[in-house]
């Protein structure tokens, strides 16, 4: 399966070995991402072949519905978009109250530039699947707040009147992304010539006393999933490969205290990200 998926130019997961074990064992709640791409490979194998579309719609508010519990059964936007809001009768349905209240139209002012024809930068489905992302590691709530900013105005080239910033778009996330496959890149890099790296790391972190109280209930939380935390033990650059994505950020975090661009695009990754390790790189002799 972790093949079959790695084989698709559409995959959103790394799909490990083990992260695909996992969920397929309900060994953990697995990433969206993950679920959709094993989804995706498994609609093709069906016989005749289901529409992979379908089944990953199918399969969201199933898997919504563990994440967020009660509320993940509420009717979906695809649902909605399908099906319809009601009210064509004249009559106000609980849909239809409930889509004028969540409109952002009815709660702000748009902001006129928003309004300016132009050429998206991304389709509709990838500007979905990035708004999934976001929430899933930052919240509903801040990406709600997030939209409503925007929507006000409050955005990258907002100034320069560019529709939803588009002349100046935002690398956030890119140079998330960015940063985070370098740092990976260097972790394995001192994990093949300091074999203690990883022990002397996590006693480090336990005892920073500069940690925040939320990150310190993150890592708390982490650890108490002994499944995770066997992985994460095992983690060798010879295994990387074979652990789930869970484990790669747990020891990320573990290895790495901070890492931030400290150079434009267009510079080597070594130039451009700098890593402070939670335990110093020992000095070339």
């Amino acid at each position: 399966m972790s093949t079959l998926i790695r084989g698709r130019d559409d995959r959103l997961s790394a799909a490990s070995h083990e992260s695909v074990r996992s969920a397929v064992n309900g060994i953990r709640v697995p990433r969206w991402e993950t679920v959709h791409d094993i989804v995706m490979v498994l609609a093709g194998l069906c016989s005749p072949p289901r529409d992979e579309e379908s089944e990953t719609a199918r399969f969201l508010p199933l898997w919504r519905a563990i994440r967020e519990g009660e509320s993940g059964a509420l009717k979906s936007f695809r649902e909605l978009l399908h099906g319809g809001w009601g009210g064509e009768d004249g009559r106000w349905t609980p849909d239809l109250i409930m889509g004028a209240l969540i409109n952002p139209f009815n709660a702000i002012e748009i902001h006129p530039s928003l309004a300016v024809p132009h050429e998206p930068l991304v389709s509709e489905d990838d500007w979905v699947r990035l708004m999934v992302m976001h929430i899933e590691q930052q919240g509903a709530e801040h990406a709600l707040r997030v939209l409503l900013h925007t929507l006000k105005g409050d955005y990258v080239g907002a100034e320069e009147g560019a529709p939803y910033g588009y002349r100046n778009p935002d690398r956030e996330a890119m140079e998330a992304y960015a940063a985070f496959r370098y740092g990976c890149q260097e972790i394995l890099r001192r994990l093949s010539r300091e074999p203690n790296l990883l022990a002397e790391s996590i006693h480090a972190m336990r005892a920073d006393e500069t940690m925040s109280r939320d990150d310190r209930a993150e890592m708390l939380e982490n650890e108490s999933d002994l499944s995770l935390m066997r992985e994460v033990m095992i983690v060798t650059p010879g295994t990387w490969d074979e652990v789930s994505e869970e484990a790669h950020h747990m020891v990320f975090g573990y290895l790495i205290k901070s890492i931030s661009p400290a150079g434009p695009l267009g510079l080597p990754d070594a130039e451009r990200f700098r890593i402070v390790w939670r335990v110093p790189e020992p000095t070339a002799e």
